[in-house]
């Protein structure tokens, strides 16, 4: 199954997601979200009467009018029976490999990375490496790149990052200061480290073991998906995969300088965080826990 949410009308990009044959799509709906348009989609529109009605405790804990809605698609799609759960944004245009190179669920043999600062940024070993992953810890940013390769091993595949062209999901600062559209053509073959790294929930596969760990944690600020990877990472050693781009992102409006401000939590915190020396807000672990039990 395909989880998004959305305040928009349907996007080429839900369209096209609705349109796969061998994918059913769950789209998590909020108040501002123009449900009538969704009733002659191909999709699952969760409305958000049906969300009060099925998870009430966890709508309130999460509140109205944010992307964290999302979560109430991941319960939805796990209680539905799905094995994969595939978390994507309305701006990410699926290409039309989408969807045709999935490890989840499987052992495989694979290249794998050692970052000398202890935490690896899946894009410093692609061309453009002077780009860095969203939540990775800026104060490690100077020295992201002296990575080595260590050869193959063997891993399980839990979760599955596929990276994304265009205007990418990439750090403020770096979309402040570059505005890069980017295309990574390189031949990329799934890869991934042996220590802890961030991924997003804009193109991202995840087998239904790990949901009732992974949140889209709400009032973070936009560590609200990557934070969650981290956790996701403790309780599941070794298990996230990145490959190649599978979509194309023609980004929604959005006002960088507030993406910078609800960066900032972030750089203060996360590198705390991954060490457990800082503790996720009251407000934020009430709503996880929240989402934990909707899963018992």
């Amino acid at each position: 199954m395909i989880v998004t949410t959305t305040i928009y009308e349907p996007s080429k990009a839900l369209i096209k997601f609705c349109d796969m044959d061998e994918w059913t799509v769950i789209v998590v709906g909020d108040k501002k979200t123009p449900h009538e348009s969704y009733k002659n989609l191909n999709c699952i529109y969760f409305h958000p009467d049906q969300q009060k009605d099925k998870y009430p405790k966890l709508s309130e804990a999460i509140g109205w009018n944010n992307i964290q809605r999302r979560n109430l698609g991941f319960v939805e799609a796990y209680h539905l029976g799905a094995d994969l759960i595939a978390t994507v944004d309305d701006d990410n245009i699926p290409y039309d490999n989408w969807g045709d190179e999935i490890y989840v669920g499987q052992e495989i043999e694979i290249d794998y990375y050692h970052s000398e600062n202890g935490f690896f940024d899946p894009l410093s070993i692609t061309k453009r490496n002077d780009l860095w992953h969203r939540g990775y810890p800026l104060q490690l940013v100077h020295n992201k790149n002296d990575v080595i390769f260590k050869g193959k091993t063997k891993r399980k595949v839990l979760v599955q990052a596929d990276l994304w062209d265009g205007d990418p999901d990439i750090d403020a600062t770096c979309r402040l200061t570059m505005k890069p559209i980017v295309k990574y053509d390189e031949i990329i073959k799934p890869f991934c480290s042996e220590q802890i790294s961030p991924f997003n929930s804009q193109n991202t596969i995840l087998h239904r073991d790990v949901i009732p760990y992974y949140m889209v944690l709400p009032f973070v600020g936009r560590m609200d998906d990557i934070w969650g990877g981290y956790i996701l990472q403790k309780k599941f050693i070794n298990c996230v995969i990145y490959n190649k781009s599978t979509v194309y992102q023609e980004r929604n409006i959005q006002d960088l300088v507030t993406n910078l401000e609800n960066e900032v939590f972030g750089y203060r915190n996360t590198i705390n965080f991954i060490n457990d020396e800082f503790q996720l807000p009251a407000k934020t672990q009430k709503a996880f826990d929240e989402y934990m039990k909707c899963f018992h």
